[in-house]
């Protein structure tokens, strides 16, 4: 089945429930400042609101651009549906931001989905395959395989994932609840204490292919995948 990943930077992507339609997933999530907050699989698309509260929609369109998680999302923006006059300038800004296309706010679900399945066609649902480059850590989105230094790494799903949502956040403390979030465990509830067997499984397979133990805990907030 092929997955979709739908951002936005509203807060009612925190309201959306996952669904199938035909042989698709398709997953909701809120996309802030930092970029998106868990794994973005599949075809991936953002619909980004002209106004936020910590930046313009304009310049959070410039900082996914030069996010290799969102190297190949296909970026709405959702401007204010008040100022017709505005609309043609505010276009020309986001496409030059690098947004692909717009559409006039405000944008309900059923308007958002139909943009989505409307604008996919065979070609786009398939996405270039992407290696994620981490010092000695080698990942393949395409073949779903890791290696340290050539050796593959055995994994599981979850680990693999797991090890996808660290490569892509280095160096900083996740705590729980993010990898919780980051792996969109949220539904049904996934008890904190899963996560450490996942950690400890990932850090097994770490060591057997050579790698150390650059996955380090810190006390009392969490995990930090260290870069070097």
């Amino acid at each position: 089945m092929q997955i979709v990943s739908i951002f936005l930077t509203g807060e009612e992507a925190e309201t959306f429930a996952p669904f199938d339609h035909d042989d698709t997933h398709v997953v909701f999530d809120r996309l802030t400042g930092h970029g998106p907050r868990r794994i973005a699989e599949g075809q991936v698309w953002a619909f980004i609101d002209w106004v936020l509260e910590d930046m313009s929609g304009l310049e959070l369109c410039r900082r996914l651009r030069r996010d290799p998680r969102m190297a190949d999302a296909h970026i709405t923006m959702v401007l204010d549906g008040e100022d017709k006059a505005a609309h043609d300038e505010d276009r020309r800004r986001a496409l030059k931001a690098g947004a692909d296309d717009y559409m006039i706010g405000p944008v309900d679900r059923h308007a958002m989905l139909d943009r989505v399945f409307a604008l996919r066609s065979p070609r786009q649902q398939q996405r270039v395959a992407r290696v994620i480059e981490l010092g000695a850590l080698a990942i393949d989105l395409g073949s779903l395989q890791a290696r340290w230094g050539g050796e593959r790494l055995a994994l599981r799903p979850n680990e693999f994932r797991l090890l996808r949502f660290f490569a892509e956040n280095p160096d900083r403390v996740l705590s729980r609840q993010d990898l919780i979030a980051g792996l969109g465990k949220q539904d049904p509830p996934i008890d904190e204490r899963t996560v450490d067997v996942w950690v400890g499984r990932l850090r097994r397979a770490l060591q057997q292919a050579g790698a150390g133990q650059p996955l380090r805990t810190v006390r009392s907030l969490g995990y930090v995948f260290d870069s070097e």
